[in-house]
């Protein structure tokens, strides 16, 4: 006979995006997965909820994992740590009131997700729309962040005009933005992510989150050259470019944020694998969680730690050549 956290477990991961909204309501969906902070509900992109899969067993919806703290779970897990709860009958007792409580019927959810357009055709059409990145402002907000790297044949557009929102239901404008290819392992574009910029300072635009994803993120990436046997990864565009502008041969990818790197997808064939860590405890969280999954594939792994916040600030504090023999001692 099945037992009753187990039975609760299945019926919450019925309505995994119901139970997100409910508890985690600083967050959103990204693709086949709810992104937020951590299990207090701040905003954030630490923690990832699957969306998608089975009720049960490998891949099951209603997973998640904070990317910064190594915290995991299923949905009685979340309900107990947003809750703040002690007891296991407490827990029960929660996830119980939630499924009984009022919600939309699947005929409506179904209604509204038909209207709903595909995150990641969405995306693979914002890039269809976006224009090469060599003498735009885009371009310009990497330079002023001392970036050298060759952009030419980089996964990175720019669009004068995107619509951007603080919230669903706020106003919209129109702001200029630098966006990025996120790609799978076999070169598909799943996503895209976008850097809202000042129209008149080389900047971030002065928004709630100048940085946003659209598509299927969580494994993926954006790549800087093939991507084999090797790679550097690490969080930020900005961070990767930097080391790009050090080392400009070699193939390396953005995961985008913390939770994003602990989840990195590693390719079949790797062999050796520099992780790049900011610093600070949600990036070298992230960081060690990779290594140790990559080490368990058989990969030779390294982690090498920012001086300061992350690359970028290293690569504007110091100077690429202090960089360049920071990376080569890794290399060696």
């Amino acid at each position: 006979m099945e037992s009753p956290a187990r039975t609760l477990s299945s019926s919450l991961a019925e309505h995994v995006e119901a139970v997100c909204k409910h508890y985690l309501s600083n967050g959103r969906r990204c693709g086949n997965y709810w992104i937020v902070g951590d299990v207090n509900n701040n905003a954030g992109r630490s923690l990832y909820v699957r969306l998608k899969g089975p009720l049960s067993g490998k891949g099951a919806r209603g997973k998640w994992t904070d990317g910064a703290t190594d915290q995991h779970g299923d949905l009685l897990d979340l309900i107990r740590e947003r809750e703040g709860l002690t007891s296991f009958r407490d827990t029960l007792d929660e996830a119980r009131r939630f499924l009984v409580a009022p919600r939309e019927t699947t005929t409506e959810s179904r209604g509204r997700n038909s209207e709903a357009c595909d995150t990641i055709a969405f995306a693979r059409k914002i890039w269809a729309a976006s224009q090469p990145i060599i003498g735009t402002k885009a371009e310009a907000y990497l330079r002023a962040r001392k970036i050298t790297a060759d952009l030419s044949n980089a996964p990175l557009r720019y669009h004068p005009a995107l619509i951007y929102r603080e919230s669903r239901n706020s106003p919209s404008r129109k702001l200029p933005a630098l966006v990025a290819a996120v790609t799978d392992n076999s070169g598909a574009i799943t996503g895209i992510h976008r850097t809202f910029l000042d129209p008149v300072r080389n900047a971030k635009a002065k928004v709630a989150s100048p940085r946003r994803a659209l598509g299927a993120i969580l494994g993926n990436g954006v790549r800087f050259g093939v991507v084999e046997e090797f790679a550097i990864i690490g969080e930020g565009i900005e961070t990767v470019l930097s080391l790009k502008s050090a080392m400009p041969h070699l193939p390396m990818v953005a995961a985008l944020s913390a939770g994003h790197l602990a989840a990195w997808k590693i390719p079949a064939g790797m062999r050796r694998l520099i992780v790049a860590a900011d610093n600070d405890r949600a990036g070298q969280n992230a960081a060690h969680k990779l290594a140790d999954e990559a080490k368990a594939d058989g990969v030779k792994v390294q982690t090498f730690v920012s001086t300061e916040k992350d690359f970028n600030d290293d690569l504007r504090r110091v100077t690429r050549e202090h960089l360049l023999r920071r990376l080569v001692n890794h290399l060696q």
